[in-house]
């Protein structure tokens, strides 16, 4: 099998894998969204007494933070140092139902089918070369009947004006080079993937940022960050 990977991709969040754990790091976003993304999954998924996978987990946040509430998380990815961070800091913390593992989501998938309550593959789909491939192989891990959460951003003007002209190089919120327009992701085609995948979308909700209160809400406008909750029919 071939990795769906990019190594330049793994090679830039492994370098800052030290830092993931700082809320007023490179990973400032991720904290501060990670609390809006949680209860918006606990609120359509409820976690308590489930398994959960969460897809390109990183440094382990959301996977962590859905291990507080769920029987068994999970978290997969390729970039060993940030796995690293992530056991450690789970050790730390005293959070032991969490675990990680360093596969493809296409091979967990082939070794672990229908597994999982719940997935989840946040911020990642478009750091992949084939990211239909990605929401196949979280079609292919969830139970019938269990939800799948993407979360990525949209491909159009004002997604490159925010998401990397403005949160890259001018308010700071991200490092230079974080993201590649070319690979954002507009919600037709991941619904698209999604439908050929055999899951049904059933919401869809998007992620704002007001830069002079400097906070984020969920909101109806998907135009630059968005998530879609999935399900697979029972």
């Amino acid at each position: 099998m071939t990795p769906n990977v990019d190594a330049q991709e793994l090679a830039k969040f492994s370098e800052l894998a030290h830092r993931w754990w700082d809320p007023q790091s490179e990973f400032r976003p991720l904290h501060e969204i990670n609390p809006l993304r949680l209860d918006w999954i606990d609120s359509i998924a409820p976690l308590a007494g489930k398994t959960v996978l969460d897809v390109g987990c990183g440094g382990g946040i959301l996977a962590e933070s859905m291990a507080r509430r769920a029987r068994q998380v999970t978290g997969v990815d390729l970039a060993l140092r940030p796995l690293g961070v992530a056991r450690l800091h789970a050790l730390e913390t005293g959070v032991a139902n969490v675990e990680y593992r360093e596969i493809a989501a296409e091979a967990i998938a082939a070794e672990r089918p229908a597994s999982f309550d719940v997935v989840t593959c946040m911020e990642m789909l478009e750091h992949v070369p084939d990211p239909a491939s990605i929401v196949n192989a979280c079609a292919t891990l969830v139970q019938p009947g269990g939800w799948v959460f993407f979360s990525t951003l949209n491909r159009n003007a004002r997604a490159f004006a925010l998401a990397i002209v403005g949160a890259e190089y001018v308010l700071g919120l991200l490092p230079k080079g974080t993201h590649e327009y070319a690979r954002f992701i507009r919600p037709s085609e991941l619904a698209r993937w999604c439908r050929e995948a055999g899951l049904a979308v059933e919401s869809a909700r998007g992620l704002e940022y007001n830069p002079l209160t400097r906070r984020y809400r969920m909101s109806a406008d998907t135009g630059v960050n968005y998530l879609f909750a999935c399900r697979r029919p029972g």
